[in-house]
């Protein structure tokens, strides 16, 4: 696995907090320390960034690098239970396990203060980590994320050929299911997109509206007249989310 870190110019003098972003399909490590200009805003509020990659890459798997939506660059932050993914796509417990433990170990953090975020797929993983995790992670938001994928063609694709058939399996990984079980101790921060070609079909935020109100969820839920589900959206948005975090 590889991961892109940002270091604040504070982290020289003293301990900083983390924040944590989860990119979406067919993204690397990179893209969102390339284009969506947090670091000024990083660097601002004092906070160390940390992007991985959204998969392991040249495990072996037959067919890992055939669709653009399952397999590479599409680890959709799931423990795979199903072969023969299993072995190396554990990437639920490698974001909330595995790669705190070595930023921790490597730089100068305060572990104690983390938060997450992310965007599409990752928007997904980010709201499921922080709200299976609400020791770990003092906030959260998203940009378009899939927050209902048990019932959108890239969340059935992927959960049938991480996590198997059994459907009841797939609710821990679905937000739009899990904050009815478990909500989240804080305001939830979402920003949409009203142009984005993904919004009915795959994103249903509307189906995560309903879940909170129907628990009494603390959301604000934003629709942004004409953005797509692009880079220059979040880049857009990107200082509303980095203060979101900073606060908390």
């Amino acid at each position: 696995m590889r991961f892109a870190v940002y270091q604040p110019p504070q982290a020289t003098q003293k301990p900083v907090p983390i924040l944590y972003f989860l990119s979406g399909l067919s993204c690397t490590e990179e893209n969102f320390m390339v284009k969506a200009g947090v670091q000024r805003l990083a660097a601002e509020y004092g906070l160390i960034l940390v992007t991985p990659d959204t998969s392991p890459r040249n495990t072996g798997i037959a067919g890992e690098d055939d669709d653009w939506d399952f397999g590479t660059g599409a680890g959709f932050y799931v423990d795979a239970t199903e072969e023969p993914w299993r072995k190396n796509y554990q990437m639920y417990s490698y974001v909330v396990q595995e790669l705190p433990a070595l930023i921790t170990a490597n730089f100068p953090t305060q572990p104690e203060k983390q938060g997450i975020f992310g965007h599409s797929m990752g928007g997904h993983g980010a709201l499921v980590c922080a709200m299976r995790n609400p020791e770990l992670y003092k906030s959260v938001s998203a940009f378009a994320p899939i927050t209902a994928p048990m019932r959108c063609p890239w969340g059935q694709k992927a959960f049938s050929g991480y996590l198997g058939k059994n459907q009841e399996s797939w609710r821990d990984y679905d937000a739009s299911e899990l904050v009815k079980k478990v909500g989240y101790h804080s305001s939830i921060l979402i920003d949409q997109g009203t142009a984005d070609k993904f919004l009915a079909e795959q994103l249903m935020p509307k189906a995560f509206e309903q879940a909170c109100a129907d628990v009494s969820q603390p959301l604000n839920l934003r629709y942004q007249e004409g953005y797509d589900h692009s880079y220059y959206f979040i880049a857009s948005f990107i200082e509303d989310h980095i203060r979101h975090h900073a606060i908390a």
